[in-house]
Order: C-alpha cells, then sequence, then structure tokens
C-alpha cells in the first residue's frame, strides 16, 4: 500500500513516495546575501560556472513560501512552449 504523502505548508509533497519534490541540500546564506549550491547539486543538475538562474518565489496568503531555481534556457524554452500556440491563435 502507498504511504501517504503529506501536503508541507508551502504545497510541497514530503514524505516517501514524493518523487517529484526533494531537499537536496541545506544551505546558508553569507553575510554578503551569498550562497554556494554544492558541488553534488550542481553535477546532478548540470549547472556550470557562468550559467544564468531564474528565482521563481511562490506565495502563500501573500508571503514568499518557497524559492525554485529554473535554468534561464529551460525557463525560455517553457515560456515559448506555454506561449507559442496562444500567440498562433491570436495571428
Amino acid at each position: 500500500m502507498a504511504k501517504k504523502l503529506r501536503e508541507a505548508s508551502c504545497g510541497l509533497l514530503t514524505g516517501e513516495d514524493a518523487s517529484c519534490c526533494n531537499v537536496e541540500a541545506v544551505v546558508s546564506v553569507d553575510g554578503r546575501g551569498q550562497l554556494v549550491l554544492p558541488k553534488d547539486v550542481r553535477e546532478k543538475t548540470g549547472i556550470k560556472a557562468g550559467d544564468k538562474l531564474a528565482i521563481i518565489a511562490m506565495r502563500q496568503e501573500g508571503e514568499v513560501c518557497c524559492l525554485a531555481m529554473v535554468k534561464v534556457k529551460s525557463l525560455a524554452g517553457m515560456v515559448k512552449d506555454m506561449l507559442g500556440p496562444l500567440l498562433k491563435e491570436i495571428t
């Protein structure tokens, strides 16, 4: 029998069966507001020096509860995939 998933305060699923979202690492922000992505996370995600990442804020009841990072190259493709069909309908 599948284990029941629990929903965290910002809507992320937690538990053994939550395969789409995982805590990959815990990082600290230094005095200058910088953080370091651990090497194993960079390797798993293919992030290299100079890559651009978009920070996406998710809100719950008006407060930012979660941040996600998406490679800008991937984000551009996602936007194009979503808006492309709509733009074709307009023209």
